[in-house]
């Protein structure tokens, strides 16, 4: 695989953020194989969320890795990190070396089909800090992703390849929304790992 053999597109969004998409930084074999490994390696859950005061138990499965068993809280639940596993170590240094950026944590969703989604929401927690970059690679089955500005309201999409990665940085999180919708046409699964860099515990 050569890691610079790689196209960048132009920044997705129109203003108020960066999202550089990258199409596949992985090859068919290695997106396949890293697919097959986090299914059956990873610690999923099914996420426990509080909306509005009531426990809200998804369809799709959850996990949270870091360097250190750093705590997240988000929809007033906390995780805290299980150790990086040899496969996320593999995929962080990838992503690290394509992006630029250096990440400590990493957030993995699994989507069993297209009945699975993610509403509008940012990724502005404070122990990411301001203007956070946010790497998402994914595996498995190709979803459209959508971007919603907050103010404007303008909506901007990309259909996120088996193997590909997705940049979100600078104001994206302050500015824009984005969302995973739901799609009958999709019967596989998806893997979806979203790269950070936690800035609380002393880090």
């Amino acid at each position: 695989m050569d890691l610079f053999n790689h196209n960048t597109t132009n920044n997705l969004l129109p203003c108020d953020g960066v999202a550089e998409y990258y199409g596949t930084i992985l090859s068919l074999k290695e997106a396949s194989r890293y697919f097959d490994s986090l299914l059956q390696t990873i610690e999923w859950q099914h996420d426990e969320l509080i909306i509005y005061g009531k426990r809200i138990v998804t369809k799709r499965e959850v996990a949270w890795y870091g360097d250190q068993p750093y705590d997240y809280t988000y929809s007033n639940t906390t995780k805290q990190a299980h150790l990086f596993t040899k496969e996320l170590l593999e995929l962080k240094a990838i992503t690290e070396k394509v992006s630029g950026a250096v990440f400590n944590s990493c957030l993995l969703n699994l989507y069993h089909n297209g009945e699975e989604g993610m509403s509008w929401h940012s990724d502005d927690e404070a122990c990411f800090g301001t203007n956070a970059t946010i790497a998402s690679v994914s595996l498995g089955a190709e979803r459209k992703f959508m971007f919603n500005h907050k103010k404007t309201k303008q909506n901007v999409s990309v259909v996120l390849q088996h193997g590909s990665l997705l940049v979100m940085k600078g104001a994206t999180q302050t500015n824009w929304l984005h969302s995973l919708p739901k799609s009958t046409k999709v019967s596989k699964a998806r893997i979806n790992l979203t790269f950070r860099r936690m800035i609380s515990n002393g880090q």
